[in-house]
């Protein structure tokens, strides 16, 4: 895998969450935070959960290992959860951007949340999981919006590529 195919990803990955996001800016403050019987619980579960990923991720990668968790009472409104997902969006592309195609098909070794080491072959296959990992919970908050009457609209790979010509 090499660099340019990794920030390709990357800014799909970005302009997929922003349709996200901006769909659930039209739903109100009580359907946001409400539960449903998706895995993370309810809109707000999947996306600080998708939000959680990216930190994580980015940190592991960065050769740090955290292991605290995002918690969704620290996003109690949209809109700081929206602040501090564009924070972690701008580090996660600087670091997309500072990485070389010899790091990315580099091994990386890290820490679970638990504390257990672990070790991955190849950088690169961690960083396609992240944005693999949040299409699906992406896909979990576009259910939950359109049962809301609030679909984002298509969210796949191939309408960002079109988009983009």
């Amino acid at each position: 895998m090499n660099k340019q195919n990794i920030q390709l990803l990357f800014h799909y990955n970005s302009w997929a969450n922003e349709r996200i996001l901006r769909a659930a800016e039209r739903v109100t403050a009580a359907q946001f935070i409400a539960p449903s019987d998706f895995p993370h619980g309810g809109l707000r579960g999947a996306l600080v959960h998708t939000l959680f990923a990216e930190w994580l991720w980015r940190r592991r990668c960065e050769g740090v290992s955290p292991t605290e968790r995002l918690k969704d009472e620290d996003f109690p409104t949209l809109a700081v959860l929206r602040d501090r997902w564009k924070q972690e969006e701008t580090k996660l592309n600087l670091f997309i951007e500072s990485l070389t195609d010899s790091q990315l098909n580099s091994p990386l070794e890290y820490k679970n949340t638990q504390g257990v080491a672990m070790r991955e072959p190849l950088m690169w296959t961690l960083l396609a999981h992240l944005v693999n990992h949040g299409t699906q919970h992406r896909g979990e908050a576009a259910a939950i919006l359109t049962q809301l009457g609030h679909s984002p609209g298509d969210i796949d790979l191939i309408i960002f590529l079109r988009e983009q010509k």
